[in-house]
């Protein structure tokens, strides 16, 4: 396909390996600098963010592609900005809800303004449009907001506002949104037109069997799935590496999560711990998305598959937040903060000298826990001891 279109077989080889450089450097600063010191600059951030949201959907200035008008053109490179408004947003949030405290359950102080921070970014990536990237916002957005504390009523409201926003976007949707719709139901209905995709793709997971075809010999990505390079990328796992080879690449995503939601909990405040969550949700999330959409579990959407699928942006951001990831674990939890949490907020004092082992250790959870959860801790030892 490469040499057809571009007339250079390494014509994808050589740009991913140029991004993959691009994003490990990104990758060791992100490991290197203090995860702390991104919490001053995640306003600035965010707001650069939505500039560049906006400036996407300046007609002449957004570069458009399959209907859709998602990227920036600098000379001869693209940037996909609704990949940095992830980033960006996780970073927000964590910062804004770690501030926030008890206040994050009370319905106005916490749901509404978080409603809205997330409203805006969804919207700009929505009108793209882009909505699997918008349901990914959404998705960690809210898994994040869950783990700071967030009211469970309140959850189930934005559940049921979800379901019903849907359904009204669903009953509304024309072009080719809605063909995808039509072919997530029942793609043989129309294998040539609008389930072709889907169709081709079911066709390659299925030809591969248990151990595939060998890799390198897939023939359903000579045109036959579209974007087999990048959003379909899984198709050709399962046609070339077969059932072993999709199970290896989703195991190994299950360990990225399990190490990520791990880092989190081990983190040494508020702040750091819905950061890693947020890291590792829009990680795992992503991947998930990937590959229910080739199986055809979900409708089809354009949703990459984190450093895995060719693609710039993506590549780059996926390896950034592993950096970030890297750098929270390496102040684990007991580990002593440079600065405060927060301005507004005191440093909780250090546990006296002398105390056994058992105790300082406890006093340290204490100290790094969110106030409900250090409460509950001192009760339980209080009940030990009355015991």
């Amino acid at each position: 396909m490469a040499n057809i279109e571009f007339n250079d077989d390494d014509y994808f080889l050589t740009r991913q390996v140029m991004w993959i450089g691009v994003g490990a450097v990104g990758m060791f600063v992100a490991m290197r600098v203090d995860y702390r010191r991104w919490r001053a600059l995640s306003l600035p951030i965010m707001f650069a963010c939505i500039g560049l949201l906006v400036l996407v959907l300046v007609p002449g200035i957004g570069s458009s592609s399959y209907g859709a008008v998602r990227w920036l053109k600098l000379g001869p490179v693209q940037i996909q900005p609704s990949e940095i408004a992830k980033l960006a947003i996780i970073l927000y949030l964590a910062d804004w809800l770690a501030r926030r405290g008890p206040v994050v359950a009370d319905l106005f102080k916490g749901l509404l303004p978080f409603a809205v921070i997330v409203g805006i970014v969804a919207a700009l990536v929505e009108v793209q449009p882009d909505l699997g990237t918008t349901a990914l916002i959404i998705g960690v957005a809210g898994c994040v907001f869950f783990v700071a504390g967030a009211n469970l009523v309140h959850i189930a409201l934005i559940a049921l506002a979800g379901v019903a926003a849907g359904t009204e976007i669903v009953a509304h949707l024309s072009g080719y949104q809605l063909e995808r719709i039509r072919a997530f139901i029942d793609p043989w209905a129309d294998p040539q037109g609008s389930g072709w995709h889907t169709a081709q793709g079911l066709i390659a997971v299925g030809s591969g069997g248990m151990f595939g075809n060998g890799l390198g010999n897939g023939l359903q990505k000579y045109y036959w799935v579209p974007n087999a390079h990048t959003d379909a990328i899984f198709t050709m796992i399962g046609e070339e590496l077969g059932f072993v080879g999709c199970i290896g690449v989703m195991v190994l995503f299950g360990i990225l999560a399990w190490r990520g939601f791990f880092i989190a909990w081990r983190a040494p405040d508020v702040f750091g711990r819905l950061f890693a969550t947020g890291l590792t949700c829009m990680l795992a999330l992503q991947a998930l998305v990937n590959v229910a959409v080739v199986t055809n579990s979900l409708p089809y959407t354009g949703v990459t598959l984190p450093l895995v699928s060719f693609g710039g942006s993506s590549t780059v951001i996926s390896l950034v937040a592993i950096g970030l990831l890297l750098n929270i674990s390496r102040h684990p939890a007991g580990a002593e903060l440079d600065e405060p949490e927060d301005d507004d907020e005191a440093t909780p004092p250090e546990p006296p000298f002398g105390l056994p082992p058992r105790r300082v250790a406890e006093a340290n959870r204490h100290r790094h826990a969110p106030l409900q959860v250090a409460a509950r801790s001192s009760r339980r030892t209080r009940e030990r001891r009355r015991v």
